[in-house]
């Protein structure tokens, strides 16, 4: 059956009249509800989508998926384990590195800095480092030797440009006859990069594994040995494995136990906003009801002349559900639209509040990047497009059916 009177009647009372105009503006509002709730929730899904995103991924460009560390302290001789780690199955690469704190003065001005040293080769096959590289010497590889790479916000910090010289100061000094004295070394800047994460850009510093072996005084041990595997979220077998071919005095610490708290704040308050955004659909919801139960209560002579004339129950019911659904159907698709529009764009988006409003909407030292990430998921967009219809049409029910259990006889009595 095609219902087509029922869609007639029920797309009449959805058209504005001058006697039922507040019953109509109350469908409106509860149309924009459901429009600005269902945008809204995909565009902060796929925020929070994003930054998860863009954060693991920048963290897990520099760090390894596994790390293994020497439970006596440095690690030495360490090359006949990276080439046992290598063969293990799901083993991508084992690199050496070594990390530490020093002290960064230039000119008299001096800050903190986190020390990474790696060999030149392994720095320059990170894909993240590839492709971050701002500006380095040229006709150089601009990391080498006493070249070393900073982050853009630590050289704009110190002023800092390729070729400038930077003192390191480490904190475990050289003893002498008179006393302990700082260890420094005087290191020229190579490259400056730019992994779009404001933690690595303003303090880390990379420098080649065998100057960092001298700076901080470790001979030719290391403090870790790095392991990327092809896949960071399925890494537990290789884990395992790797464990398994260890001896006790070794230990190893994955990526989500290193920034376990972070990771695990991530997902819940990505839980937590699904929740709380959406009541606004709720909301919205419950003026869908509100709006048709006044407007059951303003037709009711109009439905009891119908049943005199021989509609059914059934059919009141369904006049009442296209009229409920049809706010809900529409408000769902353009909300649907507007967010997945908004997501596309988020970035010039900002950028154009920024101009207008004169202000920095995005901090990179709060919120640790550069740019507004979105990242819409397929299947979040279809939950929020299924609860949303879904508490359409519940809120459809109790109003047609107190229409549909309208005595006619009551009803014209009353008029």
């Amino acid at each position: 059956m095609s219902f087509a009177f029922e869609r007639m009647v029920a797309g009449r009372y959805l058209r504005s009249k001058r006697k039922e105009g507040f019953i109509s503006v109350i469908a409106g509002f509860s149309f924009l509800g459901i429009l600005l709730g269902v945008a809204t929730l995909i565009i902060v899904m796929s925020v929070m989508n994003g930054f998860r995103e863009e954060l693991v991924g920048r963290i897990l460009g520099l760090n390894g998926h596994i790390n293994v560390y020497s439970r006596l302290g440095p690690m030495f001789p360490y090359e006949p384990l990276i080439e046992q780690i290598k063969k293990v199955p799901g083993v991508k690469t084992a690199t050496a590195s070594i990390e530490g704190q020093a002290l960064l003065t230039v000119n008299g001005v001096a800050g903190g800095a986190v020390v990474r040293g790696v060999m030149p080769e392994d720095f320059l096959k990170k894909p993240i480092m590839s492709t971050s590289i701002i500006r380095k010497l040229p006709d150089t590889a601009g990391f080498g030797g006493d070249y070393v790479a900073i982050g853009k916000n630590l050289a704009e910090h110190f002023q800092l440009d390729v070729g400038d010289k930077l003192v390191l100061i480490a904190p475990k000094g050289k003893t002498t006859p008179f006393g302990t004295i700082p260890r420094s070394r005087t290191f020229i800047v190579g490259s400056i990069f730019d992994v779009g994460m404001y933690e690595y850009n303003s303090s880390f510093v990379f420098m080649p594994l065998d100057a960092a072996q001298a700076f901080f005084d470790m001979g030719m041990s290391i403090s870790a040995i790095e392991i990327m595997t092809p896949d960071p979220a399925n890494f537990e077998v290789t884990e395992k494995a790797v464990h398994k071919i260890l001896s006790p005095e070794y230990s190893v610490a994955d990526w989500q136990d290193t920034n376990a708290s972070f990771y695990n704040a991530l997902q819940v308050e990505s839980s937590v906003m699904f929740l709380i955004l959406t009541l606004i659909i709720v909301v919205a919801a419950f003026n869908i009801i509100s709006s048709l139960i006044m407007l059951v209560k303003d037709k009711g002579r109009d439905i009891a002349i119908l049943r005199t004339m021989g509609a059914t129950k059934g059919m009141i019911v369904r006049i009442f559900l296209y009229t409920g659904a049809t706010i809900g159907i529409v408000g769902t698709l353009a909300g649907t639209l507007l967010g997945v529009v908004f997501c596309r764009n988020i970035e010039a988006i900002r950028q154009w509040l920024q101009g207008l409003l004169h202000r920095n909407l995005f901090n990179d030292e709060i919120y640790f990047l550069t740019k507004l990430p979105a990242k819409m998921d397929p299947h979040e967009v279809v939950v929020i497009v299924c609860i949303s219809l879904g508490l359409s049409f519940a809120a459809t029910l109790y109003p047609a059916w107190r229409a549909a259990r309208l005595d006619p006889v009551e009803a014209l009595r009353r008029e």
